[in-house]
């Protein structure tokens, strides 16, 4: 361990583990770094005091963000100070090894069952393993790299287009600056992007830079733009810049000068990108919007050579195919009795019928048995049930197939979590809610289930003794007491040919 802190084996042995969410992980694998320097741990709650109230750690440090940690309560009540390993939480990457030894100094109650930890951490084993590992130099490393004089940064969140690319190819030339192109890879998608396919991205770009270092950096994003920017800004100068170009104009601070680029343009007269207002308006063609790049792929179209270099566009042609081609997750919602396994069946058997993908079903009754057995009908255990269906379903959908899950899913936050693994896997994500009202759902009640509720035989019963929370976000709601099965099938696949995801000719003439 780093900073004289050590501590027997037998101790770091028997403390207990935990694994930090993806963006904690990429402040710890930051904090281990140096990269937030002088932070040398998760923030005391003397730290959030004094930053709420100063913009300053309780040292007086100026610093722009929270870096906190968030634990289960069970996990902070097993923390004991009486006893030196006690006090020490090592904490893992998702696959559980172990990346660092939390010397706990202060616990406080969160919200929703956590718990806050602050104190230092150290470093243990060899940081783990990932996607481009090699490009995951420390701050030190790549100072050592660069060259002496000015240092433009850039942090490619996006992939870079022409646009982007003549930007940094102005800015660099201008300074006479050595480019350090930054890839944050601190969240499981960037940009809609899985890290990976963002860093295979840039990269393909490097011919048309100028000289240039490029790193992967563990940088998750903050809800608050400013105080992102402002984050950005600091570990930026950590590894050795002195100039970043920022779309942000109100950063400062941190040791380095912020170039905020001119708006370019495409001149169709000779096919150079300018300064907008360089340019005759009918000689003039605006980059495209992320939304029109997305539309592009989404649909299947060549992204233009005069917006995209082939290199790059390749690669994003890899990363997100065509919606009809892409990994999907239709996720049905509703009562016991509603019609939403029916709903599914009839929904798989047509899109079987097609050929063109690959269907899983995962009714909820099977999946109770063959992935979730032993589990209550707890809302904890409803929770895991519905993220367990929810993490299968993403898995199947990463590799381009078709999973159709019909649990009851009650809790808005469990499909919340399923539309979150989805998206990070890059597929799409369809919420179906069957709202057959529960009067409608009792007089079917085919497994007697709410007959047994209503006698006080059967506890936990959703509409019955335990809450359905109604989706607000649902992208269709259909109901079976006024529509046949076979018609909320085919609502169902009108839904997913008009947005893209099959073929219109799966439906029936």
């Amino acid at each position: 361990m780093s900073n004289g802190w050590v501590l027997p084996d037998d101790v770091l042995r028997d403390a207990p583990v935990f694994t930090p969410r993806p963006g904690e992980l990429a402040d710890l694998e930051l904090l281990l770094s140096g990269a937030y320097a002088p932070l040398t741990g998760f923030m005391t709650r003397a730290d959030l005091t004094s930053l709420s109230r100063r913009g300053r750690l309780a040292d007086g440090t100026p610093w722009p963000v929270p870096v906190t940690l968030q634990v289960p309560t069970a996990v902070a009540e097993g923390l004991r100070s009486d006893d030196p390993a006690g006090r020490v939480l090592v904490l893992t990457d998702g696959e559980g090894a172990p990346l660092a030894a939390l010397d706990v100094q202060d616990v406080w109650s969160g919200r929703d069952g956590t718990a806050g930890l602050g104190g230092p951490v150290h470093r243990l084993g060899d940081g783990g393993h990932a996607p481009f590992q090699r490009l995951r130099r420390t701050p030190e490393e790549v100072r050592a790299l660069l060259p002496p004089g000015r240092v433009l940064g850039v942090i490619a969140d996006r992939p870079l287009h022409r646009p982007q690319l003549a930007q940094i190819a102005h800015a660099t030339r201008t300074l006479g600056a050595h480019l350090l192109v930054m890839i944050p890879v601190g969240e499981e998608a960037t940009g809609g992007l899985p890290p990976e396919a963002l860093v295979r991205a840039v990269f393909a770009a490097r011919d048309r830079m100028p000289p240039a270092t490029l790193i992967t950096v563990p940088l998750a994003r903050r809800r608050d733009e400013i105080s992102d920017a402002l984050l950005r800004a600091r570990v930026s100068a950590a590894y050795g810049v002195t100039h970043l170009l920022s779309t942000e104009e109100t950063l400062s601070g941190a040791g380095l000068r912020v170039l905020v680029p001119r708006e370019l343009a495409y001149d169709n007269r000779d096919g150079q990108w300018r300064w907008r207002d360089d340019i005759p308006p009918r000689n003039r063609r605006l980059a495209l919007t992320q939304e029109e790049i997305d539309d592009h792929l989404d649909r299947g179209f060549p992204l233009p050579e005069w917006h995209t270099p082939p290199a790059v566009a390749k690669e994003l042609t890899r990363a997100r195919p065509p919606l009809r081609h892409r990994g999907l997750v239709v996720f049905l919602t509703g009562l016991s009795g509603s019609g939403k396994s029916t709903i599914a069946s009839g929904l798989a058997d047509a899109l079987r019928e097609a050929g063109d993908r690959t269907i899983t079903l995962l009714d909820g009754d099977v999946v109770r048995r063959e992935l979730s057995a032993g589990l209550t009908f707890s809302r904890a255990d409803r929770d895991l049930n519905v993220r367990r269906i929810g993490w299968v379903a993403a898995e199947i959908a990463r590799h381009r197939g078709v999973a159709i899950c019909c649990p009851i899913a009650p809790y808005a936050q469990a499909r919340a979590t399923a539309r979150e693994m989805a998206a990070a896997a890059g597929a799409g994500f369809v919420l179906v809610h069957v709202a057959t009202p529960l009067a409608v759902c009792e007089q079917r009640d085919r497994k007697g289930l709410y007959a047994r509720a209503r006698a006080g035989l059967l506890t936990g019963m959703t509409g019955v003794d335990d809450p359905y929370e109604t989706p607000t976000d649902a992208d269709l709601v259909v109901d079976t007491s006024d529509i046949s099965i076979e018609e909320a099938v085919q609502r169902v696949l009108h839904l997913l040919t008009e947005t893209g995801w099959i073929e219109p000719r799966l439906l029936p003439a």
